[in-house]
């Protein structure tokens, strides 16, 4: 048989020193400045407040990130896969809270190894779940916080009230490898409620909730030393509520379009986060620019962005670029026309080879088809950082 052929190995999208216009694509961009300033914010506002950030990882999947913000002062992070967990604590991340509950053998005996590593915490709603954490650590030889979580209105994960987090409480009591550390309380639903209104009324709802809850395991003698939850959406709520000790935002290191779209003229003016991460794309195709509906085609369509929460925005020059729309997403190609009532022609178009940024509707499934985020400072290439979580979904 004859010999395989050399071939030349996948290049980096971008090099330390290239200008942004480079950058190989599709690629995800990180602003760093606008960055920087994102976890300045959220920090001292939960440091104004007195509650601890735990910033949740499965917005961004990325040891570098989750680093820069304990070095800001955030407690740890959370992650919602055990396998999520594997890079951050090989990063040297030690306080690790897995913010969902863990079934199967394989992942529990993981789970159990990597307390041996730093300190993890896991959440329970069911006390056969309590037992199998038990059984991993005794295996294992080492010890797991473990904290309830309550259904407060997402109707997904949660025990249903105080008195039934009351019952397993005294299931993980009867463990040594396990310690009642408080509860999980936790509404995705609200974080992407539109009106400032709106997200308000459902954040103190479910605040009550919680309240009650609490009320139920202090008046049999039970101290919840951590509560936490709360999101992007709901977070300048959260932080007033007097109920949580710690906070989970993720995405608003990177504020995507959906949670860009909640930022009205109410909401708190120190809570305003700006876009930081960008689809970086390339016009590949113009022909059908001087159609009657006139159109370009660029190579980042469904395999480069997610869009459950929306396509992506186009941007130019820090803002929105009111001029063109991103129609609609193929597998490797996305559609970008004049937008609608903007009063823009086919001129408004990009030309073939330029590069176009769109800010992408969800972050955290988007980040989750990267290996690179390429990092940018006064558009010029800064770095690399590796997507090390990206696919460790187990």
């Amino acid at each position: 048989m004859p010999a395989l052929p050399t071939l030349p190995a996948l290049p980096p999208p971008a090099l330390p020193g290239q200008p942004l216009r480079a950058v190989d694509t599709p690629a995800l961009v990180l602003d760093l400045d606008a960055f920087a300033r994102n976890l300045e914010r959220m920090q001292s506002a939960c440091d104004r407040a007195g509650v601890q950030l735990r910033p949740h990882a499965k917005a961004h999947k990325c040891p570098d990130i989750a680093l820069a913000q304990v070095a800001r002062g955030a407690v740890g992070i959370c992650c919602q896969k055990v396998s999520e967990a594997l890079p951050f604590v090989a990063a040297g991340i030690r306080d690790l809270h897995v913010s969902n509950q863990v079934v199967g053998g394989s992942k529990l005996a993981l789970l159990a190894a990597l307390a041996r590593h730093a300190h993890l915490s896991v959440c329970v709603d069911d006390a056969r779940q309590v037992e199998a954490l038990a059984e991993a650590c005794a295996t294992a030889g080492s010890r797991l916080s473990v904290l309830v979580e309550i259904d407060i209105g997402q109707g997904r994960c949660g025990v249903a009230d105080g008195t039934a987090a009351l019952r397993l409480v005294e299931a993980i009591d009867r463990h040594p490898q396990l310690v009642f550390r408080g509860l999980q309380a936790y509404h995705g639903g609200i974080q992407h409620l539109r009106g400032h209104g709106e997200r308000r009324e459902a954040a103190a709802r479910a605040a009550q909730r919680t309240a009650a809850a609490l009320r139920i395991l202090q008046g049999a003698g039970v101290r919840s030393e951590v509560v936490t939850g709360g999101g992007t959406g709901s977070v300048e709520f959260d932080l007033a509520s007097g109920v949580y000790t710690e906070l989970q935002p993720g995405s608003y290191v990177f504020m995507d379009a959906d949670y860009g779209r909640n930022q009205g003229a109410a909401a708190a003016d120190g809570l305003r986060f700006e876009h930081s991460l960008f689809l970086a794309a390339t016009v590949m195709s113009v022909a059908a620019a001087s159609r009657a509906e006139p159109r370009v085609i660029v190579d980042a369509g469904l395999k480069s962005v997610a869009t459950d929460s929306g396509l992506p925005l186009p941007w130019r020059d820090g803002a929105r670029d009111g001029r063109l729309d991103y129609l609609a997403a193929n597998d490797e190609h996305g559609i970008v026309a004049p937008a609608a009532g903007a009063g823009a022609g086919a001129d408004a178009l990009p030309a073939l080879g330029e590069q176009m940024l769109l800010v992408p509707g969800h972050c955290d499934p988007t980040l989750n088809l990267y290996e690179t985020l390429v990092t940018v400072r006064g558009g010029t290439v800064a770095g690399l950082w590796p997507v090390a979580a990206r696919g460790h979904s187990r």
